[in-house]
């Protein structure tokens, strides 16, 4: 198992800019593929971002393209979401979460096994 563990998350104005990192231990971290999920108030849990095991790759939902950018440091087992011009829609608690073994950047939210306990991102307009 991985666990994981995020931080960073707090309230901005609409704008502004957060930057989540998200800590990982237990298992080898730097062979999982790792992706980024947002759960707003009464919505389910949705795809925002994610990356392959090496970084090579990214893939990110339509609505945070071109604002939001991931990335992992595997020398220091974590992974980071850069979210930039936030909007009041971005309010959620978000997850980082681990995927498949030498996997890529998306893969079906059932196939990310190990979830962190979220961390709250609230903007403001």
């Amino acid at each position: 198992q991985v666990r994981l563990v995020e931080s960073g998350g707090g309230l901005v104005q609409a704008g502004g800019s957060l930057r989540l990192s998200c800590a990982a231990s237990g298992r080898t971290f730097n062979i999982y593929a790792m992706g980024w999920f947002r759960q707003a108030p009464g919505k389910e849990r949705e795809f925002v971002a994610g990356i392959s095991w090496t970084g090579g790759s990214t893939t990110y939902a339509d609505s945070v393209k071109g604002r939001f950018t991931a990335s992992r440091d595997n020398a220091e087992n974590t992974v980071s979401l850069q979210m930039n011009s936030l909007k009041p829609e971005d309010t959620a608690v978000y997850y980082c979460a681990a995927g498949p073994r030498y996997g890529g950047s998306i893969y079906p939210t059932g196939s990310y096994s190990d979830w962190g306990q979220g961390t709250q991102v609230t903007v403001s307009s």
